[in-house]
C-alpha cells in the first residue's frame, strides 16, 4: 500500500527541481522587460522613408514614484529636417510647434519648403506615477534620404528633476544606454529597393549570381529547421524512453 506514495514523492522531486529554474527564468524575463517599458518612445518605431501625413505618438511614462511629469520638449533632428507636423489635442495639455529657418529649402510632394520643424514642447498637464501618456503627431512628410530619426527629449518633473533621454540608440549587438533618445527607423521604399536590386545585378554582370546566393540561402535555413526539427524529436524521445525506464525500475523494485 506504500508504493504509490513512494512513486509519487518519486515524481514529485524531479517536477519541483525542473519548475525552480523555470520560475527564475520566468523573473529574469520580467525583471529585464520593466526597466525597457519605461523609456520614452516613438509609436511605431518604423515606417517607409518619404512616405506623408504619418501619425506618431511620443510614448512619455512617468518613471518617478512621487513626482509627476509635467513638461515634455522633443527635439527634432537638424539633420534630416521635417517640414510640417500636426500636433493631436491631449486634454489639459497645451503644445507649441517651433521651427527653423533652412539653409538649403526641402524638396516636398506640395513644393520647395523653408522652415523645417525644430521643437515640440508639452505643458500644462501632469502625468501622474505609474502612470504614461501619448502625445501623437502628424508629420507631413519623411525625409526621403535618411534610415534614423533622432528625437532628443526632455521630460520635467513636478519636484524640479529633468530626465534627459538623449543618448545615441545601441548598434546592432551594443548595449542599450541608460537614456536612449526616442528612434524612428526608416526604411526605403519599394522602388528604392528595386533599384538597389536592379543596380546589384548589374554589378555582378547579369549572371544571376544575387538569385543563386538567395537560394542557397534559402536551402541552408530549410536544413537548418529540419536538423532542428530532429533535435526536439531526439530530446523528446529522449524523455519518453528515460520515463519508461523510471517506470519499469519502479515496479522491479516494488516486486
Amino acid at each position: 500500500m506504500r508504493t504509490p506514495a513512494l512513486r509519487t514523492r518519486g515524481l514529485r522531486t524531479p517536477l519541483r527541481r525542473l519548475a525552480v529554474p523555470a520560475a527564475l527564468a520566468a523573473g529574469g524575463v520580467l525583471l529585464l522587460a520593466g526597466p525597457a517599458s519605461a523609456h520614452v518612445t516613438v509609436q511605431p518605431d518604423a515606417a517607409t522613408a518619404g512616405a506623408a501625413d504619418q501619425v506618431f505618438a511620443f510614448r512619455v511614462p512617468n518613471e518617478s514614484d512621487t513626482a509627476s511629469t509635467v513638461k515634455v520638449d522633443v527635439y527634432f533632428p537638424p539633420t534630416y529636417p521635417i517640414a510640417s507636423a500636426l500636433v493631436g489635442a491631449v486634454p489639459g495639455w497645451t503644445s507649441e510647434v517651433k521651427t527653423t529657418k533652412l539653409a538649403q529649402p526641402i524638396q516636398t510632394d506640395d513644393g520647395p519648403v523653408t522652415d523645417a520643424v525644430s521643437e515640440i514642447i508639452w505643458t500644462g498637464g501632469k502625468i501622474a506615477p505609474g502612470q504614461y501618456q501619448d502625445f501623437t503627431v502628424d508629420f507631413g512628410q519623411l525625409p526621403k534620404d535618411a534610415r534614423q530619426l533622432v528625437f532628443k527629449t526632455l521630460q520635467t518633473y513636478s519636484d524640479g528633476s529633468v530626465v534627459r533621454w538623449i543618448d545615441a540608440p545601441a548598434t546592432s549587438g551594443g548595449t542599450e544606454p541608460q537614456h536612449p533618445a526616442p528612434t524612428l527607423n526608416l526604411t526605403a521604399a519599394a522602388s528604392d529597393t528595386g533599384s538597389a536590386g536592379s543596380t546589384d545585378a548589374k554589378a555582378s554582370g547579369g549572371s544571376g549570381q544575387a538569385t543563386v546566393a538567395a537560394s542557397s540561402t534559402s536551402d541552408s535555413d530549410t536544413a537548418a529547421r529540419v536538423l532542428g526539427g530532429v533535435g526536439v524529436a531526439v530530446g523528446v524521445a529522449g524523455v519518453v524512453l528515460g520515463f519508461l525506464g523510471w517506470r519499469r525500475g519502479g515496479r522491479r523494485s516494488t516486486s
